[in-house]
């Protein structure tokens, strides 16, 4: 059985949208002022420890752009690992080694956590991690929570009524303020 890792990058007040300079917020970019070697070191990690990257339409649209061009240790494995897209509209992925999920996302989730394998991570993606963590999909959630507030923008928790309870695994705060925490379901 194959872990579900959802990884985000995550404001105090609590929102995903445009970290990394997508023209969609304005505030965008707001993880720049806490890049760090110790930051760069935790994301490696994390991508090596993957074996698939499941992302939705929007962040594989920014990701097939960025990532092809880029070198180095991480864009070889981001390049390289096999990558699944949740999208009813993608019909034709040009980034290599990418597979369009049919059919409902979550049956197609559970379909390949039940397979053997390494974890499957989750970056960005905020509709489908909102699915994810509606289905009770996701076994481990890791947020880096960064010293801004950006005032609006979308949301790493979905708006529900239902509860959901997690166990801390691990807790680490970087040198620029940026706390990493890691969290079971329980």
């Amino acid at each position: 059985m194959r872990k579900l890792l959802v990884s985000e990058f995550m404001t105090l007040d609590g929102v995903m949208e445009a970290p990394g300079g997508e023209p969609s917020h304005p505030h965008t970019g707001w993880v720049a002022d806490f890049h760090s070697p110790e930051f760069m070191t935790y994301k490696f990690d994390e991508i090596v420890e993957a074996e698939t990257l499941l992302v939705g339409r929007v962040t594989y649209e920014s990701f097939a752009e960025a990532w092809p061009t880029r070198e180095g240790a991480f864009a070889d494995k981001m390049n390289a690992m096999p990558k699944l897209v949740a999208s009813t509209t993608l019909t034709d992925p040009a980034w290599n080694n990418t597979t369009v999920l049919q059919g409902d996302v979550a049956e197609a989730i559970r379909a390949e956590k039940a397979e053997d394998g390494g974890p499957i991570l989750v970056a960005g993606s905020c509709t489908l991690v909102h699915t994810l963590l509606g289905e009770s999909l996701v076994d481990e959630l890791r947020l880096m929570v960064f010293p801004v507030t950006v005032g609006s923008g979308l949301k790493v928790f979905p708006q529900t009524p239902e509860k959901a309870t997690f166990e801390l695994v691990d807790c680490q705060p970087l040198p620029t303020g940026v706390l990493t925490l890691s969290y079971r379901a329980v």
